[in-house]
C-alpha cells in the first residue's frame, strides 16, 4: 500500500503536468484562490496563501514541477520550508531567508469532487544594491584622460550615479553611468568621485574615488619688502604644485642657504620664506624664488628694498623742545605779521612730522 501523501503527490503533480487542470483567475469564485503576486527583499521571508473551501479533500503547495508541501507532509528537503496553516479555508506555506534562487511561481494545487485545480502566485525578490566593482584611486598628469567603472548589481537593476565632491562647488552631477569619462583632466578636477547605487530597495551604497591631478609648479604670491637697517627682514613665496614644489633662493646668480649671510630659509607646505635677522645694505636687492617639481619649475622675482623711516621721539620731548626762530602765537597780533605767519607755518610742519 502507498502512503495516503502519495495519493496526493501523484494527484497533484498529474493535475499540473498531464491533466489540463482548470487554473483560478482574478474574481473566480472557485477554489482554490491564490493571493496576489508576493514582494519581498533578500533575507526576508516569503508567506505564500492559499483560500480553500470544505469540498476541498487534498491539497499541496508546488514550485514549478517540485512538491514542497502535500497536506501537512514536508516534501521540499529545503529547511526553511514550513508549513504556517493548514484548515478547511486555508492552506499557506512560509520560505525564510528567501534568496533571489527562490523567485518564480508557485501552485497551489486542490482535489475537489476528483477534479483537481490550480491557482498560481509568483513570488518576486528584491535585492538592495551593491557595487561589485570599482575603479582604484588614480594619479594622472594635467591634459591626460581618466576613465572610471563602478559596476553594481541589484533587483531591481540599480541605477548608478556619479558626483565629484568639491568643497567650493558642492555635490554635483557628473555621469549617470557605469564609466565616467575625463578627457584632458585639469588640475580642478581633481578630488574624490563618489559612485552611487540606487534601486528604492534600500538605501544606496555609495563608494569613493580619488583622482590626484599633477601639475607644474606656478607662484601664486611674492610680494616686495620694505626694511630699515638693523631690522628683521622677510621675503615669501607661495607656490602651488602636485607633487608639492621644492624652492630654491638666489640673489643674482648666488644660490642662497641657510646660515650663510645671517639669512634663514624655511619651507612649509607651499610656502618659502627668505628671513633676514640683521638687514644691511648690502642685502638690499632682487632676490630670486624657483619652485620646482617632476612637471617643471617656475620662479619670481622679489625685491628687498630701503624702507627709511625717521627715529621716534617721545611726545615729552617735543612739548619740552625749544625751536629758536618759532615763536608761540600770540592773540595778540604783531606789527611783523609775516614774519610770525612764516614761524607758525614751520611750526606745523614739524609737529606734524611727529605725529
Amino acid at each position: 500500500m502507498y502512503h495516503p501523501a502519495y495519493w496526493i503527490v501523484f494527484s497533484a503533480t498529474t493535475a499540473l503536468l498531464f491533466i489540463p487542470g482548470v487554473p483560478v483567475r482574478s474574481g473566480d469564485a472557485t477554489f482554490p484562490k491564490a493571493m496576489d503576486n508576493v514582494t519581498v527583499r533578500q533575507g526576508e521571508s516569503a508567506t505564500l496563501r492559499c483560500t480553500i473551501d470544505d469540498r476541498v479533500t487534498r491539497v499541496a503547495w508546488l514550485n514549478r514541477s517540485t512538491i514542497l508541501y502535500a497536506g501537512n507532509d514536508k516534501w521540499s528537503i529545503d529547511p526553511r520550508v514550513i508549513i504556517l496553516v493548514n484548515t478547511p479555508t486555508q492552506y499557506s506555506i512560509m520560505i525564510q531567508n528567501v534568496d533571489v534562487y527562490d523567485e518564480g511561481p508557485y501552485t497551489c494545487s486542490v482535489q475537489t469532487d476528483n477534479h483537481p485545480k490550480t491557482s498560481r502566485v509568483h513570488l518576486i525578490v528584491q535585492v538592495p544594491p551593491q557595487i561589485m566593482n570599482i575603479s582604484s584611486d588614480v594619479t594622472v598628469n594635467e591634459g591626460s584622460s581618466v576613465t572610471l567603472l563602478c559596476l553594481a548589481i541589484g533587483r531591481p537593476e540599480p541605477t548608478v550615479t556619479w558626483r565629484h565632491l568639491s568643497v567650493k562647488e558642492g555635490q554635483g552631477f557628473v555621469s549617470e553611468d557605469e564609466y565616467l569619462e575625463i578627457s584632458d583632466i585639469k588640475r580642478d578636477q581633481s578630488g574624490e568621485y563618489e559612485c552611487s547605487a540606487l534601486n528604492d530597495v534600500a538605501a544606496p551604497d555609495v563608494r569613493k574615488v580619488k583622482i590626484t591631478v599633477n601639475y607644474p609648479p606656478y607662484i601664486s604670491k611674492a610680494r616686495n619688502t620694505g626694511v630699515s637697517v638693523g631690522q628683521k627682514g622677510i621675503l615669501s613665496c607661495e607656490a602651488s604644485a602636485v607633487p608639492m614644489a621644492e624652492f630654491q633662493w638666489f640673489k643674482e646668480d648666488t644660490r642662497l642657504a641657510t646660515g650663510l649671510d645671517g639669512v634663514r630659509i624655511e619651507n612649509k607646505g607651499r610656502i618659502s620664506t627668505l628671513t633676514f635677522f640683521n638687514v644691511s645694505e648690502k642685502d638690499y636687492g632682487n632676490y630670486t624664488c624657483v619652485a620646482t617639481n617632476t612637471l617643471g619649475n617656475t620662479n619670481a622675482s622679489i625685491t628687498l628694498y630701503a624702507n627709511w623711516t625717521f627715529s621716534p621721539i617721545r611726545s615729552t620731548s617735543l612739548e619740552s623742545a625749544t625751536f629758536p626762530h618759532v615763536q608761540h602765537p600770540s592773540p595778540v597780533r604783531s606789527q611783523h605779521r609775516e614774519d610770525t605767519d612764516s614761524e607758525l607755518l614751520v611750526y606745523d610742519i614739524i609737529l606734524s612730522l611727529f605725529k
